[in-house]
């Protein structure tokens, strides 16, 4: 089965649209909500199992890439279907609390409050991948890895959020 065809189909300009929303927006959002914020970062106290700084723009990257493919899949079946569910919808909302993580954590310095946000993000990251995996078992199995990082991700705020209470 190739994975960017739905059902022998390939629609480039959707893909291209469901691939560019997460990983563009996800730069534009980094960029904005990391700004003049690194040096404070820099300052914290982190975990042992705290990656070098380079990593996450290179997971996230790969991890929007991923989600674009899984809601590009999603949609395609949706339309062969003719059928509108609530999968979409939930993308949008895990893909806003996604986003808006940034701001908490790196802007406005509520690394409390980002741990919550970021478990109820989990929640719809679950959610969304439950509803793909009804419509189409690729995109439910491609949102498997930003379930495991978002994870990994949770456990590292938590970590920062209790050495430098």
């Amino acid at each position: 089965m190739e994975l960017l065809s739905v059902n022998g189909k390939s629609n480039w300009k959707r893909l291209t649209k469901n691939i560019l929303i997460p990983v563009v927006g996800g730069s534009v959002i980094g960029w904005l909500a990391n700004r003049n914020t690194q040096e404070q970062y820099a300052q914290l106290d982190k975990p042992s199992f705290s990656p070098p700084g380079p990593v996450f723009p290179i997971a996230w990257t790969a991890l929007y890439t991923v989600m674009g493919v899984a809601n590009y899949r999603v949609e395609q079946k949706q339309e062969m279907l003719q059928k509108k569910d609530s999968a979409t919808p939930l993308y949008d909302v895990q893909l806003g609390l996604n986003f808006l993580w940034s701001f908490l954590y790196f802007k406005w310095n509520l690394r409390g409050t980002a741990l919550v946000e970021m478990t109820i993000l989990l929640g719809a990251i679950a959610m969304t991948a439950y509803e793909f995996n009804k419509t189409d078992r690729t995109a439910g199995a491609l949102m498997i890895p930003y379930i495991g990082w978002v994870m990994f991700a949770l456990t590292l705020n938590y970590s920062t959020w209790k050495l430098n209470k």
